[in-house]
């Protein structure tokens, strides 16, 4: 099915007069749908697993970045990840100041655009400080199966006008597996409550946030940098990022990566 729903979303073409188009890779879009699906393993890491997400949309799609808030058992948003530090501040200001369209989005179930350029604004806060941030167009995707709407998978353009319909598309599928993937998961593991899977997230995040800051410290480079170090060297070692950005921030060592034992 997995292989089926990514042959659906498949771009069928992509017209010259569109300057947002782009000729998707077929191949990774296919292996995308199979890494987002394969959630039945037994260290499963769900921030590895969302910053996936993000960095594909901006792989595949033609968008700057992208960003994914799930919500916590009150039915509060929370910034699960983001393909950008960018983006991640543009998603916390939606949720601080509760106005944007990832709000609306998952308030509504469903997909939510807003023209940052547009002189007549539904969030005017939120657009200024999109656009300080580089963007010009944001497009919110729900994360939902059926009735059940477990947050948003938020796009950011870098330039002036909607994303295409077969961007738009492939965004929805892969923000509709994401989440039959997370569903999924969540149900195998009966002993662990939607609150407990989100909390773990959520602790997750704000470990591997340590991590950056530390090893940008040490290293003076910028914190995306420092994230794809941390996650480069826990996908080359075969760990979870988390339990990396861990044993480093516990570590009284500055190297990275850390020396051989």
């Amino acid at each position: 099915m997995i292989i089926e729903n990514a042959q659906a979303a498949l771009p069928r073409y992509c017209p010259a007069s569109d300057k947002r188009t782009i000729m998707m890779d077929s191949d990774l879009l296919v292996a995308t749908f199979v890494d987002l699906a394969d959630t039945m393993v037994a260290d499963f890491d769900v921030i590895d697993f969302l910053h996936m997400l993000t960095s594909r949309s901006v792989e595949l799609l033609a968008v700057s970045a992208a960003g994914v808030v799930l919500a916590d058992p009150r039915g509060e948003l929370r910034v699960a990840a983001a393909s950008s530090e960018a983006a991640g501040v543009v998603e916390l200001f939606q949720i601080q100041n509760d106005q944007g369209p990832c709000l609306e989005c998952f308030r509504t179930a469903r997909p939510v655009a807003a023209d940052l350029n547009s002189p007549d604004q539904r969030w005017p806060r939120f657009a200024e400080s999109a656009t300080r941030a580089g963007f010009r167009s944001v497009h919110a995707l729900p994360m939902r199966l059926r009735h059940e709407v477990i947050g948003a998978l938020n796009l950011f353009g870098s330039g002036p006008g909607p994303f295409g319909p077969e961007d738009l598309r492939v965004g929805q599928a892969l923000a509709d597996v994401a989440t039959i993937g997370l569903l999924q998961e969540r149900s195998v593991r009966r002993s662990e409550t939607a609150a407990e899977q989100l909390q773990a997230a959520l602790t997750s995040r704000v470990i591997i946030e340590q991590a950056k800051g530390k090893l940008a410290e040490r290293l003076s480079i910028d914190m995306e940098r420092a994230f794809t170090m941390l996650r480069d060297y826990a996908r080359a070692s075969n760990q979870r990022i988390t339990d990396v950005a861990r044993n480093f921030v516990d570590s009284a060592a500055a190297d990275f990566p850390p020396s051989p034992r």
